[in-house]
């Protein structure tokens, strides 16, 4: 990592959510160069003793003065939050980075998957966005493919975990699948507008006056800026499916040139943090389950499109938590050290 025997402080906005409790796992699964380590949350959860890093912690409520002396701070938290915290963050001397939407989109601030971009680090003022969770293993099954043959259209359907909305919808789901299994009374949804046990929803976020979601219109939005292509034409139907974990992705890509999918199978795999799983006779294809709590992005399905000559199809599936999320911010975090950025 080239951290030189330093070690590095970091607070974590947000540490008793899902993606928060993954970040400090990840922290010690990789034995990150860590010093001082802060908790933090609402003050709903303020108090609570949870172990990280082999230490016993306790969250403190989110204040300011709790970003004094740190080197990183991870803003796993809403949007409101982060614009709130997150300039404070770097006044205090911090370098944050934020997993919510609200800094994404910003010219002056780096959306970086390490594996795709890692060069836009440089330069950064003290704010880094890691993508959305759909977003990250999109780009990195098309980022070596456009290495070589550029991509000129994208088409992807997604099939999304709960867990991307939260604990709570974890619970929801657990809740409703129980009293259908039980043939009683299905609980009323609280997290999405519909129930989720044993249906698909093809709504991600509020929708916008073009009919697409939020979910969506970030999907092509970030594509375009991580892979530095703002003509990319993309189009995206986000679906909320009764999985807990991992989210998989439908693609279609269109290539400037006509390309046999061993060629796309030998690049994919030859990427950095993807595995090829594409075996149809032995019907080996990623999914769900397989990708829950691997740190890989599982690339199969891999086939000529027959409906276009330099089209090809393939299926993604991704731990949205871990590199859709924690893992990836924890490699941003190795790699602005390894540039010696932070």
């Amino acid at each position: 990592m080239g951290s030189g025997g330093r070690t590095y402080s970091v607070a974590v906005v947000g540490a008793t959510g899902v993606v928060g409790r993954e970040f400090l796992r990840i922290l010690e699964e990789r034995r990150f160069p860590l010093g001082d380590l802060r908790l933090l949350a609402t003050s709903r959860s303020a108090g609570k003793a949870v172990r990280a890093m082999g230490r016993d912690l306790t969250v403190e409520e989110t204040r300011p003065e709790a970003f004094r002396g740190m080197d990183f701070v991870f803003l796993s938290a809403t949007d409101e939050a982060s614009r709130r915290y997150a300039p404070l963050a770097v006044e205090a001397g911090a370098v944050v980075l934020d997993d919510s939407g609200a800094w994404r989109m910003e010219p002056d601030v780096p959306l970086v998957v390490p594996e795709v971009n890692g060069e836009d680090l440089a330069g950064h003022r003290g704010i880094i966005a890691t993508p959305n969770c759909t977003t990250t293993p999109l780009v990195m099954a098309l980022w070596p493919l456009h290495q070589v043959n550029p991509v000129r259209r994208v088409v992807v359907d997604t099939y999304q975990s709960v867990s991307g909305t939260g604990g709570a919808a974890v619970e929801e789901l657990t809740a409703q699948t129980r009293a259908a299994v039980l043939d009683q009374p299905v609980p009323a949804p609280e997290q999405y507008p519909h129930r989720i046990a044993f249906n698909l929803l093809p709504q991600v976020g509020s929708f916008l006056e073009n009919a697409y979601c939020k979910e969506e219109m970030k999907i092509v939005n970030e594509t375009r800026k991580i892979m530095h292509a703002p003509d990319l034409a993309i189009s995206a139907t986000t679906v909320r499916v009764p999985v807990y974990f991992a989210h998989s992705e439908a693609v279609h890509v269109e290539l400037s040139r006509p390309m046999e999918a061993e060629e796309a199978r030998r690049l994919m795999a030859a990427m950095p943090g993807v595995r090829v799983v594409d075996d149809p006779a032995a019907r080996a294809y990623p999914m769900p389950l397989d990708a829950t709590g691997r740190d890989e992005v599982l690339v199969g399905r891999v086939r000529r499109d027959i409906s276009h000559p330099s089209g090809l199809a393939l299926w993604i599936s991704c731990d949205n938590i871990r590199k859709g999320a924690a893992l990836n911010v924890v490699q941003i975090m190795e790699e602005l050290i390894a540039r010696e950025l932070v």
